[in-house]
């Protein structure tokens, strides 16, 4: 079953809207940024029409050019678009639970409209003075939420892409970042790059 905007329309009755729909991508990954998105939906226009965006899901369940298509899409159709990032090195420093959260409170601050209510995937808590609810698989059940998922994952793959061509030998382009047992292949041989994220695991043990 796709996402709904059955939490939209719940807040819409509550005169809690504009909601913006939070969540992640690269949290796990041994390289690269951790990105979030912030997308504000036109509720009440797409429960007379959700034909305009229809296919919208949880990115991890689309192609990458099913993703690139709905994402511009979204853009058309959103309210406001928001995209956090916090560096590999950041990641390092703060963890990845507060990386996130501190991509997110980004990813807000770049929305052109400020949200009354918050949903969020995952169980984050957001420290923030704004109503909010946290979602479990929320990119699977929540239309908001599955639009900013596939933002955020079409835009730190574009991120990628761009590094791969700094960093050809890491196969960026393939996996983007993720553990793969090409990317450990690499690391193995040619040692972490500047991207690379050290207090991960598969990197700290070709540190030592």
């Amino acid at each position: 079953m796709p996402p709904t905007l059955d939490e939209e329309k719940r807040l819409l009755e509550m005169g809690l809207l504009p909601a913006a729909g939070l969540d992640e991508v690269g949290r796990g990954c041994w390289a690269g940024p951790l990105v979030a998105a912030a997308v504000v939906l036109p509720v009440e226009e797409l429960a007379l029409c959700p034909e305009l965006l229809a296919g919208v899901d949880d990115s991890k369940r689309l192609s990458a050019g099913r993703r690139q298509a709905l994402a511009g899409r979204i853009y058309e159709v959103a309210l406001g678009v928001g995209i956090g990032e916090v560096s590999p090195a950041l990641v390092d420093a703060l963890g990845v639970l507060r990386a996130t959260a501190l991509a997110m409170r980004r990813a807000l601050a770049r929305l052109p409209l400020s949200p009354r209510f918050l949903l969020v995937d995952g169980r984050l808590a957001l420290d923030l003075p704004l109503p909010q609810r946290p979602l479990i698989r929320g990119d699977v059940r929540c239309l908001s939420i599955a639009a900013a998922s596939i933002v955020a994952k079409v835009h730190r793959d574009r991120l990628m892409l761009a590094w791969a061509g700094r960093y050809p030998r890491y196969g960026f382009e393939k996996h983007k970042g993720y553990g793969t047992a090409g990317h450990r292949q690499a690391l193995e041989r040619w040692g972490p790059c500047p991207l690379h994220r050290r207090s991960f695991a598969p990197v700290q043990a070709l540190l030592r």
